[in-house]
């Protein structure tokens, strides 16, 4: 498959024809200066298709910056997705009207070819509510739109990917700090493959210091400009194109000359590096404290990969955390499409540090890849039962000792759904730092970790604030006091709240053409109630019989009850009464 990326800028067109399989480029161009003189976005892209003539283009990936709340993965471009792009212009003034011009003309262009729309606010779409949500009246948030979306995504998973596959460990174990730093700069807090929290918020101008807009400022020193005559259109000016780099310097935003200036002697030039720096040090500690821990640091985006000094002066001073740099290593580091990653600290340091290359279109080929093979797919037959899981808890041996006598065994009451799994007679209590839930079922048989799954109602009952988890990964869970017939067992961790999931059995992931590790979106539809469930997990072992699992409080959300059934479809199937329709959601790779 081929398929030519535009990334359309305010003033630029960046074209590549890719094989998305490969990796390999068959075709590369940027139009510069649109926008001066007869140069318009039609007529880039007209000379874009002039350039590739005599090459196969199956598909067309745009890049699009703001996909606002209702546009949360790659999709097929229609005329409804154009309108939802355009209405996300005031959301990003600087991009997604270029965005949109190149869709527009690229449509007109190549109108027998598919169309594909990648999001950079994708990746943070399922971010927690606590992190997407600002401190203002919900109504009013509601109201207009204002929660924060996150951008730079397409970036931040790609390279979370490569970090993960230089460290030999699988993404879904580790916790990153991603960094894109160019000219547009954010960092992503990345916990077991998903943004959990991101430094770009409603808008592009939130966050770190980036070449031309101010990141984080004081809502208060906005109404102070207000107050003194200033209006929308000066204080849009300032923030978005004369501030950060070129503003702090006044030598512009290219990093290269600040430093350069800076070795001068320029104060202006040495107080830009030390403020873009220090900004983003204080991020990559904060989110280190969200995540509960670290593994890595990941550096990408022209400064990322390119300046020397700036990633000295980031990752300096970290040694209480674990990180130790290596500084002939971050010298001598270069990142190519060849040898895309390169380690900067030293063998004994707990956490990794990496430079990374970004590659955005590469990673925009893919996903539209994955939604063509999406449409394109049939859809299987077979239903899914759907499982409602109320709290319960699984213990090791020694836990169940404590907690019901040395002497105890678990006693079996009923089978459960998944083969060798059973109730069990015994029950325990679970004390948290506000509340208690008596009466929580114990699962069996026991196993080598406790893990005590509840829902988010739960959490707030008990003052708890669990992790979502798949099963199994409780590093880093929260505490949680059990309490038996026979003591009481204070665990440090283990307690989650459980990651939505469909078991599968190798017969079934074929069948379906998922694998392991996979994770899809759920369309809940045919009912009182249509929702969509993102991040379900696919879970495939020989031990696995076929069936869904969600908590009481998705269960109530969706209003479906034990021993309903769903399809899992692969097309917008009308009419499929209570079918679960499911798009599988592009991995990076």
């Amino acid at each position: 498959m081929t398929i030519l990326v535009l990334n359309a800028g305010s003033s630029t067109l960046k074209a590549r024809l890719l094989d998305p399989g490969t990796g390999k480029a068959l075709f590369e161009t940027k139009v510069e200066r649109i926008g001066e003189g007869d140069r318009t976005h039609v007529s880039a892209v007209a000379h874009v298709l002039e350039e590739v003539k005599g090459q196969s283009i199956e598909a067309v990936a745009h890049r699009v910056v703001h996909g606002g709340a209702d546009l949360t993965s790659a999709i097929l471009v229609d005329d409804a997705v154009e309108r939802a792009v355009e209405a996300c212009v005031p959301l990003a003034p600087l991009h997604n009207p270029a965005n949109l011009a190149g869709i527009r003309a690229a449509r007109k262009a190549l109108p027998s070819v598919p169309h594909v729309a990648v999001f950079d606010t994708a990746f943070h779409a399922r971010m927690p509510r606590r992190a997407h949500t600002y401190a203002i009246d919900p109504e009013v948030a509601g109201r207009h739109g204002i929660r924060r979306f996150g951008f730079h995504g397409t970036s931040h998973a790609y390279v979370a990917e490569l970090a993960a596959s230089s460290l030999g460990r699988p993404l879904k174990e580790l916790r990153l700090v991603t960094l894109h730093l160019g000219n547009g700069a954010s960092a992503c807090a990345v916990e077991l493959g998903h943004s959990t929290e991101t430094s770009m918020g409603m808008t592009p101008l939130e966050g770190l210091v980036m070449g031309t807009r101010s990141g984080d400022i004081d809502a208060g020193a906005i109404l102070a400009l207000l107050g003194a005559g200033w209006d929308h259109a000066r204080l849009e000016k300032m923030l978005n194109r004369e501030s950060g780099l070129a503003g702090l310097s006044g030598a512009g935003n290219d990093l290269r000359d600040i430093e350069r200036r800076a070795a001068e002697g320029d104060d202006r030039c040495r107080l830009a590096i030390t403020v873009f720096s220090h900004r983003v040090r204080k991020y990559v500690g904060a989110y280190a404290a969200s995540m509960g821990g670290l593994d890595a640091v990941v550096l990408t985006g022209g400064i990322g990969e390119n300046s020397v000094t700036m990633r000295q002066r980031i990752l300096q001073r970290f040694e209480f955390l674990g990180l130790v740099l290596d500084e002939d290593r971050n010298a001598s580091a270069k990142v190519t499409h060849d040898a895309p990653t390169a380690r900067l600290t030293a063998d004994h340091s707990r956490i990794a540090a990496l430079a990374v290359k970004t590659d955005e279109e590469l990673s925009i080929a893919r996903q539209a890849a994955q939604v063509l093979r999406d449409r394109a797919r049939e859809a299987p037959a077979q239903p899914i039962p759907i499982a409602v899981s109320a709290r319960h808890l699984h213990l090791t041996a020694e836990t169940f000792a404590e907690l019901f006598g040395k002497d105890a065994t678990p006693t079996r009451r009923k089978d459960i759904s998944q083969p060798g799994q059973y109730a069990c007679e015994e029950q325990v209590n679970l004390i948290g730092p506000r509340g208690r839930i008596d009466g929580v079922r114990l699962l069996g048989p026991l196993r080598p970790r406790n893990q005590v799954e509840v829902s988010r109602t739960d959490e707030f009952k008990l003052g708890v604030d669990a992790p979502i988890r798949d099963s199994g990964k409780t590093d880093g869970s929260a505490p949680i006091v059990i309490e038996g017939p026979k003591g009481k067992v204070s665990l440090t961790e283990g307690l989650i709240c459980a990651k939505r999931h469909i078991h599968m059995s190798p017969d079934d992931a074929k069948r379906y053409g998922v694998a392991d590790g996979d994770e899809v979106e759920v369309e809940v539809s045919g009912g009182p109630r249509s929702l969509v469930f993102g991040d379900v997990l696919i879970r495939v072992s020989p031990k696995f019989v076929l069936e869904m699992h969600i908590d009481t409080d998705e269960a109530n959300a969706a209003e479906i009850n034990p021993g309903a059934q769903g399809e899992l479809v692969y097309a917008d199937v009308e009419g499929a009464h209570g079918a679960l329709r499911v798009r599988r959601v592009h991995k990076p790779s």
